[in-house]
């Protein structure tokens, strides 16, 4: 596939990310973009990234041959107006965002069914902004495409054959069937994230000492509370019903759950809990998704001088490097006193072999 030039409207992690993987690719590829902050159009430039160092405006982007819809959902309808009538026949643009109706809506009534292909890379992080963006950001992610009824056959091949370029998976689903799944397991979890968050904010003492002793389970399940509460807002509105429907089933099964505690039924919990945890295990977790994977493992260690640098010692002796290592001091969830993590799975498991072979109890998640 041969590229002359790709336009960004918007250019945060992910677009930033896609940008950099296509830079890379082409050479001699023109990369356009306009953002809602001026200093991010100057940051890419001085990166090599773009040709303008300042905002394009919608004219600029007429002869490009995809244009990256990558601003917040409803923010992308905007643009898609103003593009309407300002992009040339063989243009294709695309979005990024992770609800994919109101923007199919809006592409039936302003009639760019033929030159609208519907996308959403299913990766990224708690981070935003262009200084996050990395050109492997994609890499083994789903990237769910959404074409329209008018959509031609050989212009959905040639972007499956970009996607896959970027090093993504990609993957055809009807924009409905898309919204309901991504509802179900992106949407509703940062709902409830952020949730638990404001319970336990609400709810702390004033020693703070749940904040204190927050580990295991409530950071795994709260990390992306972290996301960007301006992204979160729109996906919510955008995606309202299926969303709805989903909380309300969710509450639903939240209260089978009370209510089984509440008249201590504890063969009602192990049944949801076994049917939670079979289903859970039979997921296979990629590399490449909302968040990345951590490759970390825990051991039992003595509290007694030079333990941690005999194990730092036994690992750096045999070429491994730790990215990161820690005391657990809250191990409700968590086994082991100490937590090591490494930077990729090969790593991990000479590591685990390593510190068997020493005589450490290892355990991993």
């Amino acid at each position: 596939m041969t590229l002359h030039k790709i336009g960004f409207i918007g250019l945060g992690l992910i677009g930033g990310s896609i940008a950099k993987r296509l830079k890379q690719l082409h050479e001699g590829l023109s990369i356009i973009a306009t953002a809602g902050h001026a200093s991010t159009v100057r940051e890419a430039h001085a990166q090599g990234l773009i040709e303008n160092d300042t905002p394009c405006g919608i004219d600029d982007f007429y002869d490009c041959d995809y244009i990256f819809l990558c601003a917040p959902v409803q923010k992308n309808i905007e643009y898609l107006h103003q593009l309407h009538g300002h992009i040339g026949p063989q243009c294709i643009i695309t979005d990024v965002g992770s609800v994919k109706s109101d923007i199919h809506r809006a592409v039936t009534a302003l009639g760019l069914g033929r030159q609208f292909i519907g996308g959403h890379p299913m990766a990224g992080s708690e981070k935003t902004g262009l200084s996050s963006a990395k050109d492997y950001l994609l890499e083994n992610a789903y990237y769910i495409i959404t074409p329209t009824a008018q959509s031609d056959e050989a212009k959905i091949a040639d972007f499956r054959a970009l996607v896959r370029s970027l090093g993504a998976i990609p993957m055809i689903l009807d924009y409905e069937q898309h919204d309901y799944a991504t509802a179900a397991i992106s949407h509703l979890p940062h709902v409830i994230a952020y949730s638990l968050v404001n319970l336990v904010r609400t709810h702390d003492d004033k020693d703070q000492t749940m904040r204190t002793i927050a580990a295991g389970g409530f950071k795994d399940i709260t990390r992306i509370a972290s996301s960007s509460p301006v992204m979160w807002e729109n996906i919510c509105l955008s995606n309202r019903e299926p969303l709805l429907a989903l909380i309300d089933r969710y509450m639903e099964l939240l209260g089978d759950t009370r209510a089984a505690i509440d008249r201590k039924d504890g063969a009602a919990l192990m049944e949801a809990f076994t049917a939670a945890k079979d289903y859970r295990d039979s997921i296979t977790i990629p590399q490449k998704g909302v968040l990345n994977r951590v490759y970390e493992l825990y051991l039992d260690l003595l509290d007694e001088a030079g333990g941690i640098a005999t194990v730092a010692t036994i690992l750096a002796s045999n070429n491994l490097s730790i990215k990161n290592i820690g005391i657990i001091h809250n191990r409700e969830f968590e086994d082991g006193v100490l937590r090591l993590e490494l930077y990729d799975e090969a790593s991990l498991h000479t590591a685990v072999e390593l510190l068997k072979k020493h005589h450490y109890h290892v355990y991993q998640r």
